[in-house]
């Protein structure tokens, strides 16, 4: 994802990133120094498993912690219980779809880092969600997929919390 733009998230999203970095800075990361250190003390590291694992471990969580340091730093936090209530469809929108084959279905429109398809937590950047953004309830819109065109109907659009 690029510097420009921007990283839109729930207020549950970027509250999940933010225990994700507590957790690993304060409870996973000292805990690998303590078996990296432990290890070290050893002697011979070359062939020591706790030590090089230790040490892959700990790069890992480093990695992670910059990762989720920078999401968070450029987080747009959006809370669709603030929003003014709109039958138009925008980022942390709850949708009621009709889809072309006749299934109804909920999707709720969330930021990239918190996508979960078994919640119907779509990304605000998927394909299905840049078809529905701007439309209204009662509006059908069209989605190209692989399969081919599909007509969807938008039943409803609700600005309701999303866990």
């Amino acid at each position: 994802m690029s510097t420009e733009t921007k990283n839109y998230i729930t207020p549950t999203g970027w509250q999940a990133l933010k225990d994700e970095l507590y957790h690993l800075v304060n409870k996973e990361r000292p805990e690998i120094v303590q078996i990296v250190n432990w290890a070290a003390s050893n002697g011979d590291r070359s062939e020591n498993g706790d030590y090089l694992y230790g040490k892959r471990r700990m790069r890992e969580i480093d990695r992670r912690i910059r990762f989720l340091t920078k999401r968070l730093e450029a987080a747009v936090v959006v809370d669709p219980e603030a929003r003014e209530a709109t039958d138009q469809i925008f980022f942390s929108a709850t949708v009621g779809l009709l889809r072309g084959d006749g299934r109804e279905q909920t999707v709720k429109i969330v930021g990239v880092d918190e996508i979960d398809t078994v919640k119907n937590k779509i990304s605000w950047i998927s394909p299905l969600a840049r078809s529905l953004i701007k439309a209204r309830e009662g509006d059908e819109v069209v989605l190209d997929t692989p399969e081919g065109r599909e007509i969807i109907e938008i039943l409803s659009v609700e600005y309701i919390k999303i866990d």
